[in-house]
């Protein structure tokens, strides 16, 4: 364990990765210079330095679609994080364990003491998940039932 990653290291694996793919992950790590594992690349590839990643706080309208997935799904963590599109599987999990199952406990309490049967839901985010429920539970139905092996070894060489 090496600790944070600086800013110089995040700049030296994006450019090996820009010149010679996201792929052998060992390699990586010892040809760009880093005294870092290849699992260590990855992940910091994987959940923070990829451009397609989005940036910046969780939207009201994402932060009821994760907490609808959630029911929906568990915590099933990279199912949700498919649905919300430059969100990472880590980020979701964090925000959830961080801010939403607090949120969703106090919210439980207080209903239960209102005894209040109503809930204000987002128009557009109740659209997406009504739309979306049926194909995700399919999906994830598929990939239960689905036999799926990496050899790790041959992944992070």
């Amino acid at each position: 364990n090496k600790g944070s990653w600086t800013a110089e290291e995040d700049r030296r694996l994006a450019k090996y990765i820009e010149i010679h793919g996201a792929k052998r992950w060992k390699t990586i790590a010892i040809k760009s210079g880093l005294n870092r594992c290849g699992k260590s690349c990855w992940l910091r590839w994987l959940n923070y330095l990829r451009p397609n990643i989005k940036r910046g706080n969780i939207s009201d309208e994402e932060e009821d679609l994760i907490i609808r997935f959630h029911k929906l799904l568990g915590n099933r963590w990279s199912l949700i994080a498919g649905r919300l599109l430059g969100r990472t599987d880590n980020e979701i999990k964090n925000y959830w364990n961080s801010h939403l199952s607090k949120k969703i406990i106090n919210h439980d309490v207080r209903t239960e003491q209102t005894s209040s049967s109503e809930q204000i839901v987002p128009h557009k985010a109740w659209e997406t998940v009504q739309m979306e429920e049926e194909e995700v539970v399919k999906g994830s139905d598929e990939i239960e039932n689905s036999e799926f092996s990496i050899d790790v070894d041959e992944f992070f060489d």
